[in-house]
């Protein structure tokens, strides 16, 4: 982490040391021979794809208050066990860090610790690889005590890479009392066993957490309301949507991961029914293997939703990029046996073309079959949106006869609130009706023991 670099005033603020603030370097290694192609306009595809990754890396660097003083990228031919990029570029990037006093080097790549330790010695310069520098994000932005606990775990199954493979000062032999580990058991065996029981103590606290999210699952299944699910690419604008649709103040800014822990608020739609919105994390390409399990509960509320609602950035130009980074996390998330996602996951989702006022407009949004163009920001299209929920929670609903105790007023109240309630009639002890459900909301009712 950046903690013995820099202070932390703030997640928006520069970093500043006593020198002023903390300059960094972002530098992207890109395999120009693994992605070849050229466009309609003659642009090579894979300079365009190398210069979107680097904004990205630029975007993520700056929001955790870095000042980025140069970037650069540099295709590789071939890549170098010791350092990854060639002697010339190593080179490089050592002269433009003396150039602008750089302290911090962004690789946007995944550095081995051999790497990593070999690029700080040629730079003289701290050495944060994609790894790590995402860390550092969900460090800084998560809130909530299963957020904490799920970015410590990520960060020490990657500390622990670092610790076996390239901490040399560690290998020391030390004697020990018991206390200290056995006799002859060396530094580096000793932090790791440290490590390796705090992750076990972390890995039951956080299921612990899953249990809690569970029973407010089966919580709302009780008292329920559909459940609709923003997911999409980091700052696609999901928040500011999230916010434009429930009037509430989830933190949203222009920077990559706003948002990081799952908030809820309940919405209503043209027709009068109810559905629970839920914000979550933004997606990313590259995400780190540490993170894909530790955030899996976070994902979770995405599992469960009756609709998914995907939120595009219609307006940046890796967007179609940005789109199945996120159908294949989805895809990977309904897969295996321990998938938390059914395989019908593609009929949940309506697509989102947020940002059109970057655009021109709505109308000014290139057309796709089934998606709606949005502007969060002013507001424009969001009516269309809502009435595609509307439609969608309304699509394939079941007409079921029911018979209601007179006393059980709450039962029927449930039935007019959630469905459209066909025909009724009343006799002495009971109250016959038919009404028109969504599977989902059936269940649900089914589920309160009729």
């Amino acid at each position: 982490m950046l903690s013995d670099r820099a202070t932390r005033p703030g997640v928006t603020g520069p970093q500043e040391t006593a020198g002023g603030p903390v300059k960094a370097a972002v530098i992207l290694p890109f395999d120009r021979f693994g992605l070849r192609g050229v466009s309609a306009h003659g642009e090579s595809s894979a300079n365009r794809a190398a210069d979107a990754k680097l904004a990205e890396a630029v975007g993520l660097t700056a929001s955790i208050g870095l000042t980025i003083v140069h970037s650069a990228i540099f295709p590789l031919r071939a890549t170098r066990p010791s350092t990854l990029l060639g002697e010339g570029q190593v080179e490089m990037v050592h002269e433009e860090c003396e150039r602008h006093g750089v302290t911090v080097v962004v690789v946007d790549a995944a550095l081995s610790p051999v790497q990593q330790r070999n690029l700080e010695r040629a730079w003289g310069a701290k050495v944060i690889d994609r790894t790590g520098l995402i860390l550092e994000i969900f460090g800084e932005r998560a809130r909530t005590r299963e957020g904490a606990l799920q970015v410590e775990l990520a960060h020490l199954s990657y500390q622990r890479t670092r610790l076996v493979r390239s901490w040399t000062h560690l290998e020391r032999q030390r004697g020990g009392f018991g206390f200290l580990g056995g006799p002859g058991e060396s530094q580096i065996e000793i932090d790791r066993r440290l490590i390796d029981e705090r992750i076990v103590r972390l890995k039951k606290e956080l299921e612990q957490v899953r249990r809690t999210r569970g029973l407010h699952r089966s919580a709302r299944a009780r008292v329920p309301y559909p459940v609709v699910a923003l997911v999409g690419y980091t700052n696609a604008g999901k928040s500011t949507l999230f916010n434009a649709l429930t009037g509430a103040g989830v933190f949203a800014q222009d920077q990559l991961f706003a948002t990081l822990d799952p908030t809820m608020r309940a919405i209503k739609l043209p027709s009068g029914r109810t559905v629970i919105l839920s914000d979550t994390v933004g997606f990313i390409s590259d995400l780190p293997t540490q993170l894909v399990e530790a955030f899996r509960a976070t994902l979770e509320e995405v599992a469960a939703a009756d609709i998914i609602l995907h939120v595009r950035d219609a307006a940046h130009p890796d967007s179609a990029a940005q789109r199945a980074d996120v159908l294949g996390v989805l895809a990977e998330m309904a897969q295996g046996e321990d998938a938390t996602m059914d395989e019908a996951w593609p009929s949940r989702v309506i697509e989102v073309l947020n940002k059109a006022d970057l655009m021109g407009g709505v109308d000014s949004v290139p057309e796709i079959p089934g998606a709606i163009a949005v502007s969060a920001l002013t507001g424009d299209g969001l009516d269309a949106l809502r009435e595609a929920l509307d439609a969608r929670m309304t699509a394939g609903m079941e007409t079921a006869d029911y018979r209601i105790a007179l006393a059980d007023g709450a039962s029927l109240a449930w039935l007019y609130e959630h469905g459209e309630v066909l025909s009724r009639e009343d006799t002495e002890d009971t109250i016959r009706v038919s009404v028109r459900l969504t599977p989902a909301d059936r269940a649900r009712f089914e589920q309160r023991g009729h």
